[in-house]
């Protein structure tokens, strides 16, 4: 016979008194003992609030030292908290900082980028806004331009399983099952619809709308993630700062390969709907994930690309493509990464005195791109040979001739014989995926010796780890966090490193 678990506590009239990391909330409770000992404090992290909320909450799971819990009730709503935008909040995963003031949640990252890189990474910075101390300055964080219909991108999922709120649950009511929008967390095979997102251009709204409608009443089956069966599984939606507009339909057809009429009409009644979709495209998804990446993607109509534009240079994005999705943000972040890489180097410079630049994780080599014009070459590596392919497109489509692209795994190409054979780098600018470098690639970068690093980072919890073992021989000058992403706890950061001996070695 099973023991049965003991009931987690409800605490009442609780002040929320902080922001912590993954867009929760925290308070500290004071903890009674049993046996007479001392009283012990718990750090409790709750989802949805801001500090100054009043509110009863229920434990839902118990550390040792912390505790998450939910809200059972707002008792006094803070008096920073405001309206949150969108009518999916709370239930979608997404944008979990609406109900926080913009200049609040720029503060909020901006300290969070400090917390990171200071306890993570044990580094002595100046804290934000102090200005110059000891030859360091963190800059304050650069706000995004948009704080709405700022994306790019979004994908959403298809699902025979629609997420239900508890509340639709408890009214009895009956929901039609199929759902066009994004997963919930904890719940991988349950989407929730997405009526209005506001996150893109609102044709994406309509667009997405009339694709559910459609296979709604033409009887399209949704996909079902446990059973691996269902016609229709997703959409991805595009544009660009030209105008342009990509939708990508996912499939799992019955006979892979082999388009079933009814397919074929959704195809056809989005290019008959929208012909503001200049690139329509589907993909025949076999696989147990929603990944397309080693697929092949196929073009309905139209072009098999969008063009984005930056500072006189178009870039040729593909279905496969990635490109930052906050476009006018990311001009900023990438010029904040061309000045601390150049700053105090001559523009006009003869060719022989400008730098070497390698671009790690170049990606579709926006960044090498970008900074090509002050540099004497720019040699950029990245993973995906579909990226790789993209940027050296980009490089001929603005008449760049002095950049070389190299697709490869990180740690296995930058290697001391790479770097003998291409140049010993004068300044490195990185930019790795959330996970970080691999410390091979840090310890490659010691011993290339280029005089100038500039990190670009999306997480900068990774960013100090990695952080912490170049400042062995390296000195941070300038930090500048760039928020890419209102209304979510996610933050940019750039980093310069100098070496501590001097330039040029």
């Amino acid at each position: 016979m099973s023991r049965k678990r003991k009931p987690l506590p409800i605490f009442e009239n609780v002040t929320i008194t902080d922001i912590a990391a993954e867009g929760k909330a925290l308070t500290r409770l004071t903890i009674p003992a049993h046996d007479g000992t001392a009283e012990s404090q718990l750090v409790v992290f709750v989802p949805w609030c801001v500090p100054g909320d009043v509110v009863d909450l229920q434990i839902r799971k118990k550390k040792h030292h912390y505790a998450e819990a939910e809200v059972i009730r707002f008792r006094q709503y803070s008096s920073t908290r405001q309206k949150p935008m969108c009518q999916h909040f709370g239930i979608c995963g997404g944008c979990k900082w609406q109900m926080l003031p913009y200049p609040q949640q720029l503060e909020m990252k901006q300290q969070q980028v400090y917390d990171q890189l200071t306890r993570i990474g044990h580094l002595t910075l100046p804290h934000p806004n102090t200005g110059e101390v000891d030859g360091v300055v963190f800059r304050p964080i650069l706000g995004s331009v948009k704080t709405r219909e700022y994306r790019n991108k979004l994908d959403f999922g298809a699902s025979n399983r629609r997420y239900l709120t508890r509340e639709e649950i408890s009214s009895g009511m009956e929901y039609a099952r199929d759902a066009l929008g994004f997963h919930i967390t904890g719940a991988f095979d349950k989407v929730l619809p997405i009526d209005e997102c506001c996150l893109m251009d609102s044709l994406h709204n309509r667009i997405r709308n009339e694709i559910r409608d459609y296979a709604i009443d033409h009887g399209i089956t949704f996909f079902d993630l446990r059973q691996q069966t269902g016609l229709l599984r997703g959409v991805v939606i595009r544009n660009s700062n030209t105008g342009e507009w990509m939708v990508i339909v996912q499939f799992k057809f019955d006979k892979a390969g082999e388009m079933p009429p009814e397919a074929e009409a959704l195809l056809q009644h989005i290019a008959t709907q929208f012909p503001q979709v200049t690139s329509l495209m589907w993909v025949d998804n076999q696989k147990c994930n929603d990944t397309f990446g080693d697929l092949d993607v196929h073009t309905f109509q139209g072009n098999d690309h969008i063009f984005e534009t930056m500072e006189g240079l178009r870039f040729k994005v593909g279905p496969k493509s990635f490109y930052q999705t906050n476009t006018e943000q990311a001009y900023h972040l990438y010029a904040v990464a061309r000045e601390l890489a150049f700053s105090d180097l001559e523009k006009e410079a003869a060719e022989e005195h400008r730098p070497l630049v390698y671009d790690l994780y170049t990606g579709t080599g926006t960044i090498a791109n970008f900074v090509a014009e002050r540099a004497r070459k720019v040699i950029g590596i990245e993973y995906v040979p579909e990226a790789i392919a993209d940027a050296k497109v980009n490089s001929e489509l603005n008449g760049i001739k002095n950049t070389l692209f190299f697709a490869g795994d990180m740690k296995d190409l930058l290697t001391d014989e790479f770097i003998a054979e291409h140049g010993r780098p004068d300044i490195i600018i990185t930019d790795p995926p959330r996970a970080g470098m691999h410390p091979d690639v840090v310890e490659t970068i010691l011993r290339a010796t280029p005089w100038r690093i500039v990190y670009v980072s999306c997480n900068p919890a990774t960013q100090a780890r990695d952080l912490e073992r170049l400042c062995q021989e390296y000195q941070i000058r300038i930090v500048q966090p760039v928020d890419m992403f209102p209304h979510t706890p996610h933050v940019e950061n750039v980093v310069l490193l100098e070496r501590k001996i001097d330039r040029w070695g």
